[in-house]
């Protein structure tokens, strides 16, 4: 995953951003409906290979001569290496830094279709719901449509991420 001493931090793709900055960010500035895009790293294969041989050594994400001869006819990122990249660019645009409190999960995870070494992917994220807790009114839950898109728009992963976060204003 290219990015730091090789590549610029990921950036926002648009004039839509969050109102107030991520090290300010709580609950009451996540609205449903708001849609962001962020973007972009670029996968190596160096980087495939390096994430499967600790974390995945499937052969078709960690040895190119294998995956050519394999069903995507050419090396792929394991699913859960395209997740920690969706997960980097979250962490660094979306997610507060001063209120997230914990997560209770991700819904309906899904690769539509495979990372290959060369492309260049941005995040697209939607806020789905924000609801206060009622149990712990100085808290609210934030539902979280996050998409990665490769540089053909291709979705190649899609995820409900669920966050418990900080209230400004207690209740």
């Amino acid at each position: 995953m290219q990015q730091g001493a090789t590549q610029p931090a990921t950036r926002s793709l648009g004039e839509n951003d969050f109102a107030a900055p991520i090290d300010d960010r709580y609950f009451e500035d996540y609205l449903p409906g708001a849609g962001y895009e962020y973007g972009y790293i670029t996968v190596t294969e160096a980087d495939i290979v390096q994430f499967a041989t600790a974390f995945d050594p499937q052969p078709i994400h960690a040895d190119p001569g294998f995956a050519a001869t394999g069903p995507f006819g050419g090396l792929i990122a394991s699913g859960w290496h395209t997740a920690a990249i969706m997960m980097r660019m979250f962490v660094d645009h979306c997610l507060s830094h001063v209120a997230s409190l914990a997560s209770p999960g991700i819904d309906e995870l899904r690769w539509p279709a495979p990372v290959r070494p060369g492309d260049s992917l941005r995040l697209r994220a939607t806020v789905v719901e924000a609801r206060r807790s009622r149990s712990k009114p100085d808290r609210g839950l934030v539902r979280t449509r996050a998409e990665l898109i490769n540089q053909d728009d291709q979705v190649v992963l899609e995820l409900t991420a669920m966050n418990i976060l900080r209230a400004r204003d207690p209740g």
